[in-house]
């Protein structure tokens, strides 16, 4: 029998718990921080609203605006495509777990969240209740 290597798709943070981002996603991410000159690292939280009660929400920040209490995880597929992502405790809460992905697909494309805590989403994916 012949053993064959299988690739990961998901790269999780440093202690194999948190946010998993697919490798799409990571290039997707590592593409668009390119044009952020003092932008280095992806927030990444929940606020309430939305068609199911709780939306996601993404948004470049500096590493100024890293809270002592944010979780911070470190991506990379090279050494010039890495990231940090950032969450507060309390959005973690409800995406510990989730996986982001990236689509490049005409329809239903972009970033695309899957999230093992939701009870039920939205059509558009952007919104979630637990």
């Amino acid at each position: 029998m012949e053993n064959v290597e299988v690739k990961q798709e998901i790269k999780n943070s440093d202690d194999g718990k948190g946010i998993l981002i697919t490798n799409d996603a990571i290039e997707q991410i590592s593409n668009l921080l390119k044009g952020q000159s003092d932008k280095k690292a992806l927030r990444v939280g929940v606020r309430s609203g939305g068609c199911s009660g709780m939306s996601y929400t993404m948004d470049f920040i500096g590493t100024d605006e890293i809270n002592s209490d944010d979780k911070v995880y470190d991506y990379s597929l090279k050494a010039d495509q890495s990231f940090q992502v950032v969450c507060d405790p309390k959005s973690l809460l409800y995406i510990y777990g989730m996986q982001l992905d990236f689509s490049k697909e005409l329809i239903g494309g972009g970033f695309n969240f899957v999230n093992p805590n939701a009870s039920q989403t939205c059509g558009c994916g952007s919104s979630f209740a637990v």
